[in-house]
């Protein structure tokens, strides 16, 4: 009897801590960018899955160089507004907490999204003009006494 209850606290004590580990955020932050790769998989547990491409500067070369954040989704509203983020292009701000611990169900990150605002335009401005573009003149016809 007694060697069942000591059981029974032990499996009480291990579950409390996976649930600490799992359920507490580590730490939590944002990253802007445009989502590059959103999807919903897995054999067993179908979990959403992306890649936000962050960019960057590279100091070395003086280029640009992409710079990716893999991140997993749980809310199926937040799924939605990201999949319509990699439809339209936008820009968007991703709220994330970070995870000691994931679980498989969970998702293939600690990276948790729990926010998605969207920045700026749907598609950016042909070379980073704002509004239209005006039309080129026209060539002027001269008149005859200037000939």
């Amino acid at each position: 009897m007694r060697g069942i209850l000591y059981v029974l606290i032990f499996l009480l004590v291990v579950t409390g801590i996976m649930y600490i580990l799992t359920g507490w955020s580590y730490s939590d932050g944002e990253r802007a960018g445009t989502i590059s790769k959103f999807s919903r998989r897995g054999y067993v547990f179908k979990t959403y899955e992306g890649v936000l491409n962050v960019g960057g500067f590279s100091g070395e070369t003086g280029s640009l160089t992409p710079q990716f954040f893999d991140f997993s989704v749980k809310d199926d509203e937040i799924a939605k507004k990201i999949t319509e983020a990699v439809k339209t292009g936008q820009r968007v701000t991703l709220h994330y907490e970070e995870r000691i611990l994931r679980l498989p169900w969970n998702g293939d990150t600690k990276y948790y999204i729990t926010e998605v605002e969207f920045v700026g335009p749907a598609y950016p401005q042909p070379y980073g003009f704002p509004g239209q573009q005006q039309a080129p003149a026209q060539p002027q016809a001269v008149p005859d006494s200037a000939l």
